[in-house]
């Protein structure tokens, strides 16, 4: 049975549960939040027992979850993941998607995905949550969409996780619309650049756009930093990308 742990933003105390506690509590637990650490947690793949925080290492990670095997939003999703895999190593980011079915599914699953979308395997790990205790701790569980079982299925939940196993950005989409992977990239390279310069990103901002300049730097350190920046108004200044 997975094993979920986590710790609060303060990393004052961490608590552990197991799959039969989760399931005998009528208590919700709290949301997951930017800034919060991704919960840990050994569940079963069609690659293997994986502990998910190891998984990761010192990479980004992209978790993404998944309403159940066999369904066909998510068999595109998951043939367009696999090709772009060298996208996400070239950013040093790990990906690990999330369905509510067993292995032996996924097994299954995968030769439909492998055949209609044109790739030749799926190469990074797909967690059978059966019982679904992750997708409860992650909140991603989708009340108003009932399996014939009783059980609510997963929403299309995107988790972005930094080095620091410190939760980036969240996305949750409905079961019916499909995300959009160039999006996911673009905030991959947003957060990424952001983490290592004092800039944000404007608007519909893409790699190699011009950046703003973070209100916490003074003109003369943006100066000292950048060489040189447009100053729209006081509190709006542009930049070239600094990391090209």
């Amino acid at each position: 049975m997975p094993l979920v742990e986590t710790e609060t933003q303060s990393k004052m105390f961490s608590r552990s549960f197991n799959s039969q506690l989760l399931k005998k509590s009528s208590k919700r637990f709290f949301s997951l939040r930017l800034g919060d650490v991704a919960p840990n947690f050994t569940a079963a793949t069609q690659l293997g027992s994986m502990d998910f925080h190891e998984y990761l290492g010192n990479s980004w990670g992209v978790l993404f979850s998944h309403p159940r095997d066999f369904t066909p939003v998510c068999t595109t999703e998951l043939g367009e993941v696999e090709r772009r895999l060298s996208e996400f190593a070239s950013r040093n980011v790990k990906v690990m998607a999330l369905s509510v079915d067993s292995v032996e599914e996924h097994f299954s699953w995968i030769n439909d995905i492998v055949e209609t979308q044109n790739i030749s395997q799926i190469s990074y790990p797909i967690i059978a949550d059966t019982d679904r205790s992750i997708s409860e701790f992650y909140g991603m569980l989708d009340q108003t969409n009932i399996a014939a079982s009783g059980m609510p299925l997963t929403v299309r939940s995107v988790f972005i996780i930094g080095p620091d196993k410190q939760i980036k950005l969240i996305i949750t989409y409905p079961a019916s619309t499909g995300r959009n992977f160039d999006e996911v990239m673009r905030v991959i390279d947003s957060l990424q650049l952001t983490a290592n310069h004092s800039v944000a990103t404007p608007v519909n901002w893409k790699h190699g756009d011009d950046c703003v300049v973070v209100p916490s730097l003074s003109d003369e350190q943006a100066t000292e930093k950048f060489g040189s920046f447009q100053k729209v108004k006081p509190y709006l200044r542009l930049t070239k990308q600094p990391n090209l």
